[in-house]
This record gives C-alpha cells, structure tokens and sequence, in this order.
C-alpha cells in the first residue's frame, strides 16, 4: 500500500470534484482527487452551465478558452404547453457580461478543466483509481483508503472531501444518513438528431400525457421523457415503437427523428432522487455536490449547485489548510452557507415533480387559467426564471487569489 500526503483529499471527479482540486491548487495546496473511472464518457450527465458558472470561469480567467469549445451558447428557453410555444426564460435580462447559458457535453467541460487544473503544480488527477473507505483516528477523519488498477492507497490529509456522487462510498463509510424527499417521476434519456427545419432552443413540451425534453448538443439533443416513477418495465414491455409513439405524441415535431432510436440500448433510465444530508461534516470530512444533496434534472440545477458548493467550501478552507488544519466550526459554517438555497430549489424542484405527474392522470399540462396568467405575466417570469435557474439563490463567487 502506497501512503500519500496532501492538503486535501477529493473522492469523485465531477464537476465539484474537479473545481475543488483546481481552486485548491491554483492557491498553492496539494490536492489529489479520486476518480473511480478510467475517463470521463459518460453519456446523459448534466450538460447545461449556468450563467453564474460563466462567472466563475470568467473570475479565475478561463471564460474565453472554455467559449471556444464547441458549445452551444443559449440566450432564451422556450416551452410548449399543450401545443403553444412561449419563451419561459430570458438570460439576457441577467446582467452583463455572463447573461447566456452554455450547453456542452459534460465530458467536455470535465476535460477542459482537467487541462486548466493539470498546469498547477498542486493538481494530482488519479483515474481508474475508487476510494473505498476513510481512515480515522480518535473520531477525525485523516484520509481515505483507495484502489487503483493495480495498487491500493492510502491518501491522508487534513481535509477529506466526498464529491463522489449520490451513491457516495465515503459518505456511507462515514455515517452520514440523507433524507429522502420523495420523487413520483423517472426519466428516460436518448439522443437524437435535430429535426428539419430546425426549431428555436425548447427546454420541453408539456401536454396532458407527460412531458418531454429537448436539450441542445452539438448535431442533436439529448432527449429526456418523463415517466410515472418505476413504470419503466410496464413501457418496455409494450416496445419500442409505443415508446416512439409515447414520445412524439407529446412532442410531434420529433417525429421525423424519432425513428433513430431502433434498440433500447439507445434508452437510459434515471432514476430520479431528491434528498439531502441533515449534517454535510463530521471532523475532518465533509460532503458536497449530489453527496450532499441529490437534485433532480428539473431546471438542470445539479451541476450548477455542485459548483457553487466547490466554491463556497474553497473559499472557507484554503486558510484552516495553510495552518494545517480545518476547525469543524468552518465545515459547519460552509453547510450553513449552502444548505438554504439548496432547500429552496429542492423545494421549487418537488412542486415541479408534482405537477409533472399528472398528466398521467390525462388533464392538461397546464389549465387554461394559468396558461392565460402565464402568457400576461411573461416578461416578468422571463426575467424571474432566469434568475431562479441562470443564477441560484446564492452565487458565490471566488475569494482566492492565484498564488504565484
């Protein structure tokens, strides 16, 4: 067994993982972060980047590079409801300069911050390499155990971070137990090619039969359809052309796409879970991203509030660190921080969840009152939405100085 020291020890290489390690390092720490997989392919992962992390990659100077990518740079959100298209979000009533929102595939994203991360001396990247357990003495965590292809770790630090997801090994390892919040939905992900003529950027179609989305990729989308939680097998067993018809029923302008899907290889199931940790800490550990709070794809938050996490924890811990230890005053402090604006979009997100279930029971997606309020009100929800999504309840913002 290999024994390591660093500053900070990071389980999970996702967005929360791999910001963390590059904030940490960009200020002069030795981190090493820990993920399980030996690359970042995987498909049907969070693809939208908010316009409060435009600023973030803008605060530490890789906005440009990142815009260079091949992404899809989005300024407003249409929805249809019971075939009626209406614009729900308007980021260019954001302020400037970070008033759009990015759709890249996640892979992408992860592997340009990689790149940005790897020219710091501090950043220490191990894939294929899974964390199976902390290390603990007299009740503080000191680091974790790990294996890689072929040697096992031991990786001690003052600081230990889970950011590796909601199945996280480290937060089951240290006793923290999440509450669940309950969710009536699953979702069915697939991609599929643009159809021609090409429709203005829809985040869905709403009908009195369920809902489908249809977010930006480069070439295509990646389509998602919601369904009645756990009623994946009775879909399948029906086939694949009802769940073709399923789909276009909804959203008939897929229709002359739709046939690209020919197996169920191509379908995915989320299963999809909205919970929360009641405690993010114990000494020397602590919880972030979908360890700490799994949301759900509703308004695709997710990477958006792991993100923020990454941050509000860089910003408290990069000090304690210097000095070689993280009162558990300043890991309660971070939860004290993010904890609020996650229960707000958690709780905005279950409502949606609610609605979203029933039309299943076959009435409209949205009654004729409230699509009449909507289509009155739009200009101010453009603007409300686009804050509540673009920006959070609380966008952080980066503290740390680049240390030399």
């Amino acid at each position: 067994m290999q024994r390591i020291e660093r500053d900070c020890v990071i389980a999970g290489g996702g967005p929360a993982g791999i910001m963390l390690g590059l904030l940490l390092a960009r200020a002069g720490l030795t981190v090493t972060v820990l993920e399980k997989h030996a690359d970042f392919l995987r498909d049907f992962r969070g693809d939208t980047i908010h316009p409060s992390t435009i600023t973030l990659l803008r605060e530490i100077g890789l906005k440009e590079a990142f815009l260079d990518l091949p992404v899809s740079v989005v300024h407003t959100l249409d929805i249809v409801l019971d075939r009626r298209r209406t614009t729900l979000v308007d980021f260019g009533t954001l302020p400037k300069p970070d008033n759009f929102l990015v759709f890249a595939p996640q892979w992408d994203f992860l592997s340009f911050l990689v790149r940005e991360a790897s020219k710091l001396d501090g950043f220490d990247l191990r894939m294929s390499t899974e964390a199976t357990g902390l290390v603990t003495e007299n009740d503080r965590v000191v680091g974790v155990t790990a294996r890689g292809t072929d040697v096992a770790y031991e990786l001690r630090a003052p600081l230990t971070v889970a950011c590796d997801g909601r199945t996280s090994v480290l937060r089951e390892s240290s006793g923290l137990e999440a509450e669940e919040l309950g969710v009536p939905i699953d979702v069915l992900w697939f991609a599929l090619p643009k159809p021609e003529p090409t429709p203005p950027t829809t985040l869905g179609y709403m009908t009195g039969s369920g809902a489908v989305v249809t977010l930006e990729r480069s070439g295509g989308y990646q389509g998602g359809m919601i369904i009645p939680k756990g009623g994946f097998d009775a879909l399948h067993k029906r086939g694949l052309e009802a769940f073709r018809t399923a789909v276009t029923s909804i959203a008939p302008v897929l229709d002359t796409v739709i046939t690209s899907i020919d197996s169920w290889d191509q379908v995915k199931l989320l299963t999809v879970q909205l919970n929360r940790l009641p405690r993010w800490y114990r000494p020397g550990f602590i919880c972030i991203g979908d360890a700490a709070h799994a949301m759900s794809p509703v308004m695709g938050v997710g990477i958006n509030y792991a993100l923020q996490d990454a941050v509000a924890l860089a910003n408290a811990v990069v000090e304690p660190l210097r000095h070689g230890t993280v009162p558990i005053s300043v890991l309660e402090a971070v939860q004290s921080r993010r904890l609020p604006p996650v229960k707000k979009m958690q709780r905005i997100q279950k409502l949606a969840h609610d609605r979203m279930s029933r039309p299943f029971a076959g009435a409209h997606a949205v009654p004729a009152p409230a699509r009449a309020a909507l289509r009155l009100l739009q200009p101010i929800v453009r603007r409300v939405v686009a804050r509540v999504v673009g920006l959070g309840f609380l966008p952080e913002h980066i503290a740390l100085r680049e240390k030399k």
